[in-house]
């Protein structure tokens, strides 16, 4: 059940074939040339991403600061809002035009995404309805029209404005939109036995990403992920007296919406590691616990140096929380330090010694975890959402299912949360490339699992891929070995629903445990991989520039390793031709002789098993392979041999492996 340090269950559908050198190369040196030939990587290194895979000296990103007013009519679902919207052009072009996301549109009859996962959308809505939108200048609005294609606006800037380098615009933006149903997805409205839960999520217009690597980055939203830029929110959310709002970010004003008792029990919270509750399941059915009771209240937010924010609001919520072994932050400048918290809100039904009782003990581990292990965590709060179970992670805020318990709530849990670090602090594209969003996420998870509680949820397991062998090698091969499944490279939205997982997830984090176990080791990878999120955080990389990166911090050429694992589906096939002794004497040495029939030539252990008990590893490197597809080993005598066994204790992806030991004649 276990590889090296880690155990990732991999799950995936197909079959095992083997792959031989044809007849035409018998020494098998045309085949290892193809494999170990120069990789020329999609984007070329510049001024922008250097040849070693951190950002150019004249790398550039633009910027999006956002100040949002929002409130939920409860009668309607209906979520309105303004915001101005400043945009920083710290590009080198001068744009004469803004697109923006309008990903409420995903929900409209008739959008794109209807005709690409029909499934995921069951219930329609008009979508984000655009009031007005005008630029801000010189006290003034100056109105735009509007261009709206489906999940994206286009704006033309007025005659004779341009945003030039290093200049800010100022956008206005007034919307509505009714917020969804409880349909499964990304945003909802759920109800349960006390009342409505709002998920909110994608819910203002947002800006699309201009950058140098294709200018305006506007493909249609169908359902999936996002790429985003970096800047400041300040956000208020209206809503009824009786409902509880936590977002993303920073709570602003706690004494116009909290009683005196709530801020009491978030100050002891603050200095807790155990759990403490804000909000008690009394409390959600006791009017008095709330600090008004009639009309409305409105609660202000802020997080900085983020790419999105989201919120949930509920009459219904139970709120605990539990401080989070961090140094205190100010939100904003003239503002005393918050404290880090870790809280959890979820329904009554939601509670238990097994289930949403737990979430707050799961989210101090994840943050602290992850802060230690990686990179820290820049946020004030970290909130786990009981709520419809859509999954989702924003930053600082996740969704999951009030009926999610056990190991199951862990490890959704600590998934959402991991995702933080990929991609909301590490910002990479994962509109195009999932695998550096969902693969490096379930990667460091993984680890998570085995370090919570002394393995109390180890091995991670994802619910809806059951394991088959246990083992991940053994596991990941009918993937590799499907002819229809795609490589890693291929954009994420040509990867269909049966493949999203094993590829995009399990693939991609298993590639990481074969670098980090079986490539490079734990004292290489684990500084290098830091170093990379250091390098990137807030910041745009692409995968050209993570492959750029590790082989530079490294010292390794791992392009052999880049064409087989993610531009390829390879694998690796071993087989023992020959063993004996040299001269028929024991004394005199060892030779075994080895044939690769795979095109991915991972590092692999050759043991000697000898006949008084021992046995001697050997580990064959990759370059090993680089003239032919064999090679004869020559190893030290003395002992009489037993066995030759390649890969003996199972670490490496073979289909094949009927003749990876060979007894002593």
């Amino acid at each position: 059940m276990s590889y090296g340090k880690i155990a990732l269950i991999l799950c995936v559908a197909g079959c095992a074939t083997a792959r031989a050198a044809p007849a035409s190369d018998p020494s098998g040196a045309l085949a290892m040339r193809a494999a170990f030939n120069a990789l020329t990587l999609p984007d070329a290194p510049g001024r922008y991403a250097s040849g070693s895979g951190v950002p150019g000296p004249d790398y550039w990103q633009n910027r999006a600061d956002y100040t949002i007013h929002a409130r939920i009519d409860t009668a309607t679902h209906v979520l309105s809002g303004e915001e101005i919207l400043t945009y920083t052009n710290n590009s080198p072009d001068s744009l004469d035009e803004l697109w923006v996301q309008l990903d409420q549109n995903i929900y409209r009859s008739g959008a794109r995404a209807d005709f690409v996962n029909p499934s995921r959308h069951a219930n329609t809505t008009d979508g984000a309805v655009i009031e007005s939108v005008s630029v801000v200048r010189d006290g003034r609005d100056i109105a735009i029209q509007p261009r709206i294609s489906d999940t994206r606006m286009q704006l033309a800037l007025p005659d004779g404005m341009l945003l030039r380098h290093g200049e800010k615009i100022r956008l206005r933006i007034r919307w509505h939109h009714t917020v969804p149903g409880p349909w499964g997805g990304r945003t909802s409205v759920t109800p349960v036995r006390d009342g409505d839960i709002y998920e909110i999520a994608q819910w203002y217009p947002r800006m699309s990403v201009y950058d140098f690597r294709r200018g305006w980055d506007t493909l249609p939203y169908l359902g999936q992920e996002f790429y985003l830029d970096y800047g400041d929110f300040d956000y208020t959310v209206t809503v009824p007296w009786n409902f509880t709002v936590v977002g993303s970010g920073a709570l602003l004003n706690p004494a116009d919406v909290l009683t005196p008792t709530e801020r009491a029990r978030l100050a002891q919270a603050a200095r807790s590691d155990s759990t403490v509750q804000i909000r008690t399941a009394d409390d959600v059915a006791n009017p008095a616990s709330h600090l008004a009771h009639d009309g409305e209240k409105t609660w202000h937010f802020r997080m900085e140096n983020t790419r999105d924010v989201s919120f949930v609001a509920s009459p219904v919520f139970v709120w605990d929380a539990a401080r989070i072994n961090l140094p205190a932050i100010s939100p904003a400048p003239g503002m005393a330090p918050v404290p880090r918290l870790a809280m959890s809100v979820y329904p009554r039904e939601g509670a238990g010694a097994q289930a949403w009782d737990r979430s707050t003990e799961y989210v101090k581990h994840a943050i602290e975890y992850f802060s230690q292990q990686w990179f820290t965590y820049p946020w004030p709060n970290a909130i786990n959402v009981g709520g419809h179970g859509a999954g989702m992670e924003y930053p600082g805020i996740v969704f999951d299912g009030w009926q999610d318990r056990d190991d199951k709530l862990f490890w959704i849990t600590t998934h959402e949360l991991g995702h933080d670090w990929f991609p909301m602090i590490v910002g990479s594209n994962e509109r195009r490339s999932a695998f550096m969003d969902e693969g490096f996420n379930t990667f460091i998870d993984a680890y998570a699992s085995q370090h919570f509680n002394h393995g109390e949820y180890a091995p991670k397991r994802d619910s809806e891929f059951a394991p088959k062998t246990g083992r991940p090698a053994d596991d990941i091969i009918p993937l590799l070995t499907d002819p229809q499944a795609p490589p890693l490279m291929t954009p994420s939205e040509l990867v269909s629903e049966k493949y999203r997982h094993p590829v995009s997830y399990f693939k991609s984090a298993y590639g990481l445990v074969l670098l980090r176990e079986q490539i490079l080791g734990p004292d290489r990878f684990d500084p290098a991989f830091r170093r990379y999120i250091q390098a990137w955080a807030y910041r745009h990389p692409a995968p050209s520039d993570f492959f750029r990166f590790m082989e530079s911090e490294t010292g390794e050429d791992l392009g052999w390793f880049w064409r087989g694992w993610y531009f390829e589906n390879w694998w690796p096939d071993y087989a023992i031709t020959s063993l004996s002794y040299v001269h028929n004497d024991a004394r005199q040495g060892v030779q075994v002789g080895l044939r690769s029939k795979g095109r991915l030539m991972l590092p692999v252990t050759l043991r000697l098993d000898y006949t008084d008990g021992t046995h001697a590893d050997q580990v064959i490197p990759t370059e090993s392979w680089h003239m032919g597809d064999r090679i004869t080993i020559g190893l030290p005598g003395g002992r009489s041999v037993v066995r030759a066994t390649l890969d003996p204790d199972h670490v490496l992806p073979e289909p094949d492996r009927s003749d990876n030991s060979r007894k002593m004649r």
